[in-house]
């Protein structure tokens, strides 16, 4: 009995002992224990200090409030919203105000009173409008932008609400010109592919005209000739207001290549000029010619330098001109340097003007509805000296030009593509190589945005 009773108290007391020394070890074998029991009941009494025992200390923290807003609406009343959209010729007052988002019956009766108002937003399309509104769209101010001709700045009409009312008045800014690239493909006419591309119309025209002396667009074109294009947007506020000059372009007809870009020779001519611009191939060579091929800027030609059944003699006839289809005003141009021989009246031709060049060449233009120039008088390639009319025998508004050597008529597409071309002076290569470099690099990037198979 004492041997069991010194060897109980003997385990108790290495127990406790190794309890002490790794009570950690031992919590986990027991826990484990427990959960492996399958219903057997276990008890460990607490071996540290009674919780309830512990001393208690109390902590006090002073806590700053959040800023309270004197008027939780004020914050809201402050937020001013914008929209923008593009004046139409039959906008009113109310319904421009609409599309803006505006709800002001005072802004609406101001712009019908105010004249310079008026006369800046409406029978106007194509203008850019902002409006500035608070929360209860009432409008606070009323900006409109727009390029109203081929100048440097544009105009900017601006509207602002005071204590008073409202207040008018426009200003000028100088446009800020970026370069954008684009591609299309000819499917059935120069028109139509740069609308497809998302291009203006004056993109169209000023590529015919870069090419005139190159590409008949009337009469050459082919499904799936291509083109690539880079070039200025004029911008106002960081709206785009109108497209600006072609800068480079190539185009692909019937297999082959024709490339152009636009460049300025640096300094002054031998008058004390400034050089005139101009747009050269990209080896040099000046794409303007002794003679343009069109009298008016690109457009239809009804009837070309062939045979044709005569509208008014109702006979088959040889027709020795080209008749381009224009509007009644549609400005007529030289096409080269020379002097005004005849204008004024002349039978079938109604208002006519001749007009005598070098190497005995002579241009005829005829049908016109005004003359600008005088018998005498010096012009300049690309001037205008006419508009485009139906006088004399003319079923409808068009211009019929005439291209005269020695006194016989000549086809005026062949005439132009075989005058002579200027090349880049000498003296100003060396920069034309480099501009023409950044041209060829910005013309590749155009031409990976088209579509690779052409259909």
């Amino acid at each position: 009995m004492n041997t069991a009773l010194n060897r109980g108290q003997a385990l108790l007391l290495t127990s406790v002992t190794t309890l002490a020394k790794y009570p950690k070890h031992l919590t986990t074998i027991v826990a484990a224990t427990l959960l492996a029991g399958g219903g057997g009941a276990w008890a460990l009494a607490s071996l540290g200090p009674d919780v309830s025992q512990l001393p208690v200390r109390m902590v006090l923290e002073a806590v700053q409030p959040l800023p309270q807003v004197a008027d939780a609406d004020a914050g809201v009343r402050s937020l001013n919203l914008y929209r923008s959209d593009i004046t139409r010729d039959t906008d009113s007052a109310d319904t421009l105000l609409k599309r803006l988002g505006v709800d002001d019956p005072q802004a609406a009766q101001f712009l019908r009173t105010d004249p310079l108002a008026w006369q800046s937003l409406f029978s106007r399309s194509g203008r850019n409008v902002t409006a500035e509104t608070n929360d209860t769209h009432q409008l606070t101010k009323l900006s409109a932008r727009w390029s109203p001709d081929d100048g440097p700045n544009f105009k900017r009409l601006v509207i602002e609400r005071d204590a008073n009312g409202f207040t008018a008045h426009l200003e000028s800014a100088p446009l800020v010109a970026s370069t954008r690239l684009a591609s299309g493909i000819i499917q059935s006419s120069l028109f139509a592919a740069t609308d497809e591309a998302g291009l203006h119309d004056n993109i169209a025209i000023q590529m015919a005209e870069m090419f005139s002396g190159d590409i008949d667009f009337r009469r050459a074109l082919r499904k799936n000739d291509h083109f690539s294009v880079v070039y200025e947007v004029l911008e106002g506020d960081g709206e785009p207001l109108r497209t600006g000059r072609v800068l480079s372009a190539e185009f692909v007809n019937a297999g082959k290549v024709f490339q152009a870009m636009w460049f300025q020779p640096p300094g002054t001519g031998s008058n004390g000029q400034i050089n005139a611009g101009g747009y050269y191939s990209l080896d040099g060579q000046s794409l303007r010619r002794a003679f343009l091929s069109s009298p008016v800027a690109f457009s239809r030609v009804t009837s070309g330098f062939s045979m044709r059944f005569h509208p008014i003699l109702k006979l088959w006839k040889r027709h020795l001109g080209t008749d381009f289809a224009a509007p009644t005003g549609t400005p007529a141009r030289t096409v080269g340097d020379g002097v005004v021989e005849f204008a004024g009246v002349q039978n079938g031709y109604g208002n006519v003007i001749f007009i005598q060049h070098r190497n005995h060449t002579e241009t005829v233009y005829a049908h016109l509805s005004k003359v600008l120039v005088n018998r005498g008088q010096n012009v300049t390639q690309g001037q205008t000296i006419g508009l485009v009319g139906a006088t004399g025998w003319a079923t409808g508004p068009h211009l019929h030009f005439e291209v005269r050597v020695n006194g016989v008529q000549q086809d005026p597409m062949k005439m132009a593509q075989s005058s002579e071309t200027v090349p880049v002076p000498a003296a100003a290569m060396p920069l034309f190589k480099r501009v023409a470099s950044n041209f060829k690099a910005e013309l590749q990037a155009a031409a990976r945005m088209q579509p690779t198979r052409f259909e």
